[in-house]
């Protein structure tokens, strides 16, 4: 049977659950009809490029399927008609690769090198931050108030 790939785009509205009660009423249609469900994976509540039906976020799922081409039409067909169910694309495939997705290697990427150490300076910033403190009256009032030279008590 041919390999499969479908990303399927849900509401924010509905719960990761959902999503996958989703790809799991896919996957038994799927097993019913001789087929399996190769990968399977939740991608997360990511932004969208642009607004879909009033919705600015949804959550993206990726399937690997090994399915006859009439039940990638039914799929599709139903996904078509969920109203949870935004957006989707089936795209044929050679193989489907076992490793994490390009989407899920790259958050874990991100995990490992969160801290990326101290800010370099800018062109016009020194690369430290100011305090309220640091201003320059404040720093020229403690100098002055250091010397020696100034002792308050009666004039003379």
């Amino acid at each position: 049977m041919p390999l499969y790939e479908t990303v399927l785009i849900a509401r924010n509205d509905v719960t990761q659950q959902q999503v996958e009660s989703v790809a799991d009423g896919i996957a038994s249609q799927l097993e019913s009809e001789g087929g399996t469900v190769r990968k399977r994976e939740y991608w997360g509540l990511r932004s969208l490029a642009y607004r879909i039906k009033k919705n600015r976020k949804g959550h993206y799922m990726l399937l690997g399927l090994d399915a006859k081409p009439a039940f990638i039409a039914e799929m599709e067909r139903q996904l078509g008609l969920n109203e949870d169910v935004l957006r989707f694309m089936t795209v044929r495939v050679e193989t489907i690769d076992e490793a994490p997705s390009a989407i899920l290697s790259r958050k874990s990427d991100e995990r490992e090198r969160s801290f990326r150490g101290p800010k370099p300076a800018g062109r016009f910033d020194s690369g430290r931050r100011r305090g309220y403190d640091d201003r320059e009256e404040f720093r020229a009032r403690d100098e002055f108030v250091a010397r020696d030279e100034f002792r308050p008590g009666p004039e003379e």
